[in-house]
């Protein structure tokens, strides 16, 4: 079977023996697998993660099921979760899901960009995969995954109504932030990016947000716009959706005293940025990581798809077939006129 695997910054296909599905495995038939921000951070970049893997978001049919399965068969319609937690250490007991050591270390075979996908016992076993109504086509359920991150990161940064809020990064998950945070009642969004067909995009799927170009301020710095939008104090909260450090540095500035920021984007490694951390000390800045989602964002994705709540079909601009995935990673590298870009296997 063929795969997508990453060779010195570049997407290759390549034959792949796979495992034997075991009695309590499942395999899949990729259906449509979408590209993540870290993904392309892992081609392209300076991935500050563990895994090389590329190919997370995966949805497809089930053509094989162990013998010893009893709640899934062969033709069920699933997204899969690549990491799963053990549910019984200390960081589980304590709702912090994404830094058990089993969710960080387990995985599935080879990847979500493959032809056929052994889903292993330990993810089958503990929730990894999800079962999808009809109603839902595999090109949006490979959306699942990351409307589910942005639904922990909005989660752990507590939005409520009539806030202002930045996000930095108009790319896909930084218009997801967007178009949940609008079913959220935010009363001020303000996208801040340097790529205009990205500010654009954002502007015909909500008209009402603010769109910020870094590059074309001219004389005024984005603390005097932003403030000439919401006031002096600054914004409730910012949300980073990029690896630029920049972005981090500019957040601490705009955010109001007692604001929240949310550090949504994967930062690079030994990124060297000098912190000011008497800003964050004398504003009373929370600083609030998020990485990953779990098992809890992961049913609420679903159920705001299957009940037609938000509507994600505008952010896919693009459809590859597995054989041109390095063409794909390409293109949403250079983002210049793509959003969401799908890897589809038919």
């Amino acid at each position: 079977m063929r795969a997508a695997v990453l060779e010195k910054n570049k997407v290759s296909i390549r034959e792949i023996t796979l495992p034997k599905v075991g009695d309590n495995d499942i395999l899949i038939k990729m259906k449509a697998c979408g590209i993540c921000g870290s993904d392309i951070e892992k081609v392209f970049g300076n991935y500050g993660m563990k895994s090389s893997r590329i190919g997370h978001e995966p949805a497809g049919e089930i053509i094989e099921v162990g013998k010893q399965i009893s709640n899934f068969k062969k033709g069920d319609r699933v997204f899969v979760h690549h990491h799963v937690p053990c549910y019984s250490c200390k960081f589980c007991y304590n709702g912090d899901y994404t830094m058990c050591d089993k969710y960080q270390s387990s995985n599935i075979e080879p990847c979500g960009l493959s032809e056929l996908i052994l889903i292993p016992e330990w993810n089958v076993s503990r929730g990894g995969v999800v079962k999808i109504s009809d109603n839902i086509s595999y090109d949006h359920a490979a959306l699942i995954e990351p409307v589910a991150c942005c639904l922990r990161s909005l989660d752990k940064i507590n939005v409520k109504k009539a806030e202002t809020i930045v996000i930095f990064g108009g790319g896909p998950t930084g218009l997801m932030h967007m178009i949940l945070l609008r079913c959220s009642g935010i009363s001020q969004i303000i996208i801040v990016d340097i790529n205009d067909f990205r500010l654009n995009y954002a502007k015909k799927i909500e008209p009402s947000i603010w769109t910020i170009n870094l590059d074309k301020l001219g004389n005024v710095d984005l603390t005097e716009k932003i403030h000439s939008i919401v006031g002096n104090d600054g914004v409730d909260k910012s949300i980073i959706c990029t690896s630029s450090k920049s972005a981090f540095v500019q957040s601490l500035e705009i955010t109001r005293r007692g604001g929240t920021i949310s550090l949504f984007g994967v930062p690079p490694k030994d990124n060297g940025s000098i912190i000011d951390l008497n800003l964050i000390y004398s504003k009373e800045l929370k600083i609030i990581p998020s990485y990953a989602t779990s098992e809890k964002e992961i049913h609420q994705a679903v159920k705001l798809m299957e009940n037609k709540i938000i509507n994600l079909e505008p952010l896919i601009t693009h459809r590859f077939n597995l054989e041109n995935s390095n063409k794909a990673f390409q293109s949403a590298h250079k983002a210049d006129e793509s959003m969401k870009i799908i890897i589809v296997n038919e």
